[in-house]
């Protein structure tokens, strides 16, 4: 049986980017734990890895981001978090209560789905949509608060 690439590596050098450890790990956890902030992503890496500093992981997360193989979502108020979900017409539902974040497909059709009336001769390529309201945890103890 003919050995198959891990496809991590392959998107890596796909992407033109050195195959390290650390790039792996971060891509790896990552797909299995979307929205993570960076440091949440340091721990996790950590755990895989063993031992890996901090700025290894924000350097990875920059070079990944550069490189569209990594998103990085910056909701207002909130860290910044990270996403393998690259390359497709997707926006983001954010708890106020707790940050966490959702997929949302997009609204519209292809990207950028909305083209603002008045763009000023920008020529738009993408729209960052983002739906903030209150998860099911955190309603339930909103109202729960509420009601006493």
């Amino acid at each position: 049986m003919p050995h198959q690439e891990n496809p991590v590596r392959r998107r890596l050098r796909s992407a033109g980017l050195r195959v390290t450890g650390p790039r792996v790990a971060v891509l790896e956890w990552l797909a299995s734990h979307p929205h993570t902030t960076a440091d949440e992503v340091a721990a996790g890496v950590r755990e895989l890895l063993g031992s890996v500093s901090t700025q290894a992981v924000y350097d990875v997360l920059a070079a990944c981001a550069g490189a569209e193989l990594v998103r990085r979502i910056e909701p207002a108020g909130h860290p910044a978090r990270f996403e393998t979900r690259t390359g497709d017409n997707h926006h983001h539902l954010v708890c106020r209560g707790c940050g966490r974040t959702e997929d949302v497909d997009g609204i519209d059709g292809p990207a950028p789905c909305l083209e603002p009336p008045g763009a000023a001769g920008f020529v738009i390529d993408e729209a960052e949509v983002v739906f903030w309201g209150l998860c099911p945890d955190c309603a339930t103890h909103h109202h729960e608060e509420v009601s006493t």
